[in-house]
């Protein structure tokens, strides 16, 4: 039992800095897509089809990639970046190019949601578009935000269990090398019991932000 708990503390840890990181730089390069995506939309602030049209398919052919052969494809990158394509640090690259399409969804939609008739009332004030964008359009979707950033994380931490079968470390990792391979059912065990807590806590505190927000704005 000992020696279980043993072996699951670093790959534990591998998991959650990789969850972190790829959550960190999935936001960086998503979410400016996804503003772009809803201000460009027709209709919205700064309409251009053209480029609103050309963004959303280039968007759709990265959701469009299966995670492991994305992951194999950017290896190079990965390699570039940090110096080599193995291990939980190579493993962020990959983890945050495939979630920052769906971050970029999920901030375009959450913004769509945002009532046009408060973004009327910021025009008729004399704002600006980015005071519109920043000041207006952004912190009224702060709730619909923080939970599809909470399923974010949730999808990243399912990718990193993905990311172990091709050496990317982790639970998926340790899953696959001793629980599989070796037919250590307790490793393989312990690996999905230690997802499945780290998920429901990402939820719960997810819901819990989500709520106060809400619950400030007397919703």
């Amino acid at each position: 039992m000992i020696d279980t708990l043993q072996m699951l503390i670093e790959p534990t840890l591998s998991t959650i800095y990789m969850t972190v990181g790829s959550t960190i730089f999935s936001l960086i390069l998503g979410f400016p897509l996804g503003v772009l995506l809803c201000v460009t939309s027709p209709g919205n602030l700064i309409p251009m089809s053209m480029l609103n049209s050309g963004l959303g398919r280039f968007i759709n052919i990265l959701r469009a990639f299966p995670f492991i052969i994305l992951m194999i494809l950017i290896f190079p990158l990965s390699h570039l970046i940090v110096g080599t394509s193995i291990g939980t640090a190579a493993a962020i690259v990959p983890l945050s190019v495939a979630a920052a399409p769906f971050v970029a969804r999920i901030i375009e939609g959450a913004l769509k949601e945002v009532n046009p008739e408060l973004i009327l009332a910021a025009k008729a004030m004399g704002s600006s578009r980015r005071q519109i964008i920043f000041k207006v359009m952004i912190p009224e979707a702060y709730p619909t935000l923080i939970n599809g950033i909470t399923l974010t994380i949730i999808n990243i931490i399912g990718y990193s269990a993905m990311a172990g079968a091709i050496g990317g470390g982790g639970l998926g990792d340790l899953a696959i090398r001793y629980g599989y391979q070796r037919f250590r059912t307790d490793i393989m065990l312990g690996a999905v019991l230690i997802i499945v807590v780290i998920v429901e806590l990402t939820q719960f505190l997810g819901n819990k932000i989500s709520n106060n927000i809400m619950q400030q704005r007397g919703l």
